[in-house]
């Protein structure tokens, strides 16, 4: 059973990339940060962009249920990986509020999200519901539920992963000159 009505989980799914670019001019626009907030939230993004890194290299989607690498100690390292990459940025930015817009953005939008992406590897994969037994959703397991299987640079690329690392490198970049130029502040 969903928790969220599956229109309004359509309708949503739609609106998730639309609801970023509108998080990240709310973080260029308001963001305060200073040397302090950057030295601490930028490693918490780079934690999430490792992880979300690590996972696109042992997706191949739609072909075969991704139970390897970070698969194997929660379902949703992508999820995962953005919610840390924001998380960092918001303590980075010293704006409690973004923090809250980000929170409701990802139980509002992000979380409708997983459930349908579960629903559809549900039907695609029969191994699915096993899986998901084993696996937890969004807080990761001591132990993999699976064996090793190595890392892929070729899925990394063909998922290309590497926008992300664009975007964040793009906005650390704006955060740390908001430090450095005061007349971007």
């Amino acid at each position: 059973m969903s928790f969220f009505p599956k229109p309004y989980a359509d309708l949503v799914a739609r609106l998730r990339v639309t609801c970023g670019f509108v998080l990240v001019v709310a973080f260029a626009w308001f963001s305060r940060p200073d040397v302090k907030s950057l030295a601490l939230g930028l490693p918490v993004s780079v934690l999430g962009l490792l992880l979300r890194g690590w996972a696109t290299g042992h997706v191949e989607k739609n072909i075969r249920l991704a139970e390897s690498g970070p698969y194997a100690y929660l379902r949703n390292p992508l999820y995962l990986g953005t919610l840390l990459v924001a998380a960092g940025f918001v303590v980075a930015s010293r704006r409690w509020w973004l923090a809250v817009l980000f929170g409701a953005v990802f139980v509002l939008i992000y979380l409708p999200a997983i459930e349908l992406e579960e629903q559809h590897l549900r039907k695609l994969f029969p191994s699915f519901a096993a899986y998901a037994e084993r696996v937890p959703a969004l807080w990761p397991a001591l132990k993999p539920a699976r064996r090793k299987e190595r890392f892929r640079w070729e899925l990394y690329l063909r998922n290309r992963e590497y926008q992300a690392l664009v975007g964040f490198a793009l906005g650390a970049g704006l955060l740390a000159a908001k430090v450095w130029a005061p007349w971007l502040r």
